[in-house]
């Protein structure tokens, strides 16, 4: 077989110097050439064809903010995606309860809470009733809420006099769980992954992926230590079908100071970022909100991370050469964390880093100039369900929310992601939703922040190359590295190509 591929296809590159071109020549994991078909033919005459005329060549997917392993491991447990009603949730439970032995935990997700037509937050006693012997935990699609039965608080040693923890929520009557600090007192008592557990789901998350038309993705640090192992022991076996760049949680850096660790020189998985949570979600109303709050009276959400744990450990990240990586939903939380970057950004220009702001969900007309020179890791696919909890919820907020053509005017990098397993890693998705921003009730959401399919494709492939400092990926030049999709139009069927 010739070392060579030539490849034939109408090709967009997003390179400025060469946008459109006809066929591109590959070898060694790289782009050697781009032009016409005639010209590379007699560049490499005994080069492979791969003949893909009828179809669209772009620079590969990336997905810039996805938790990657767990999405993995998500892929067996119990869906709960489009339920629409607790009901129906109880049913899915029940069936999964009567196909598993007594004793064993049971775990699924996906659900929104206003959805399951309960008015209140969902109860132990509630799932008591189809899954008395099991102790299950059922994660909302934002993860910043578990709903669990009364077997798994008994068994994490929860009871109504339970102290409440810092940064968190117990919920009376029991049975509900806001924000990590609760959270991981069930999770930290299940039964703990196996190492071939681990890679079990690491396989299947990068998988899944790339059969989704992927070819690298930024995992997040919402995930346990096993899970970034599994992808660096996959890497080293060259079994990886992604290139991974990795974030870890902020409380890991004085270990990883010690260590020596800093960002990877290349292959398939790195370290690149380090992560924090300035505030919660929407659909758990734990997103940190300026006055007035929720419009239902349910306050003003929950902070996380303080400012000052922010600055002053985001400064460590940056100089040990990582980025700082900060998950902000609120129009407060991005305030806030907009203040304590503006102490980093000196550091930041010349570590030669760009600070990133996670969802960049909700915010208000002052606060987008101070996106200028940041990336705005942002999920579009979140939009679809959003659209009419913010209406209800949130609606002085409504122009502010998902602004993309805002932040891009801003001079914010946008790259792309799906949040997996919060929503699911569907390209066309993201297209159809940054495109048209429609909400799943048919109304649109701030129409005039609506971006072009061009657009969409350099957020979901040129602007996560940029966030990571990637200059070799997300886009077709010489030298770029030799990972594309095939589409059967742009937004559409989607397939990874990496000769």
């Amino acid at each position: 077989m010739s070392p060579l591929t030539l490849i034939l296809a109408r090709t967009l590159t997003l390179n400025p110097e060469q946008p459109d071109v006809q066929a591109v020549l590959v070898g060694g994991g790289r782009v050697l050439a781009c032009g016409t078909r005639e010209d590379l033919q007699a560049l490499a005459p005994r080069a492979e064809v791969l003949d893909h005329r009828d179809l669209l060549l772009t620079p590969g997917l990336a997905d810039a903010h996805i938790h990657l392993v767990m999405y993995g491991a998500s892929l067996g447990q119990v869906d709960l995606q489009g339920v629409t009603g607790a009901l129906e949730v109880l049913r899915r439970v029940a069936d999964r309860a009567a196909r598993t032995p007594a004793g064993e935990w049971i775990e699924g997700g996906g659900f929104l809470t206003s959805e399951l037509g309960l008015g209140r937050y969902p109860t132990a006693a509630d799932l008591d009733s189809v899954s008395p012997h099991h102790p299950v935990i059922l994660h909302s699609r934002d993860h910043h809420l578990l709903w669990a039965n009364s077997l798994a608080l008994r068994l994490a040693g929860i009871t109504e006099a339970t102290p409440q923890p810092e940064g968190g929520q117990i919920v009376h009557p029991l049975g509900t769980l806001l924000e990590a600090s609760a959270i991981e007192q069930v999770t930290r008592v299940m039964p703990a992954r196996t190492p071939a557990q681990w890679l079990d789901a690491a396989r299947a998350g990068s998988a899944d992926l790339h059969a989704r038309g992927y070819v690298s993705a930024h995992t997040m640090a919402f995930e346990e230590p096993g899970a970034p192992w599994a992808l660096q022991t996959l890497a080293d076996r060259g079994e990886l079908p992604l290139r991974v760049w990795a974030c870890l949680p902020h409380d890991a850096l004085d270990h990883a100071r010690s260590l020596g660790l800093g960002p990877g020189a290349g292959g398939m998985f790195a370290w690149g970022g380090v992560k924090f949570f300035a505030d919660g979600a929407l659909g758990s109303r734990t997103a940190w909100l300026h006055d007035p709050g929720f419009a239902d009276g349910s306050g003003t959400g929950i902070a996380i991370d303080t400012p000052e744990v922010i600055r002053e450990r985001g400064r460590q990240a940056l100089e040990l050469g990582l980025i700082p990586v900060t998950h902000a939903i609120g129009d407060r939380a991005n305030t806030e964390v907009l203040n304590a970057y503006d102490d980093l950004r000196a550091l930041a220009r010349q570590r030669g880093k760009r600070l990133r702001v996670e969802h960049a969900q909700h915010l208000r007309a002052a606060d987008l100039p101070r996106f200028d020179g940041l990336t705005a890791s942002v999920q579009p696919i979140h939009l679809i369900g959003d659209a009419p909890m913010i209406r209800d919820l949130l609606p002085h907020l409504e122009a502010g929310s998902y602004a993309f053509r805002s932040l891009q005017a801003a001079g914010a990098v946008l790259a792309f992601g799906s949040d997996a397993p919060v929503a699911p890693p569907i390209p066309q998705a993201n297209f159809r939703a940054a495109i048209t921003r429609l909400g799943q009730d048919g109304q649109p959401l701030a129409p005039d922040e609506a971006l072009t399919p061009e657009e969409v494709l350099w957020a979901h492939t040129r602007g996560p190359a940029i966030a990571a400092g990637w200059e070799d990926e997300g886009w077709i030049r010489p030298g770029a590295r030799a990972a594309f999709t095939l589409w059967d139009e742009l937004g559409g069927q989607a397939q990874a190509l990496v000769p």
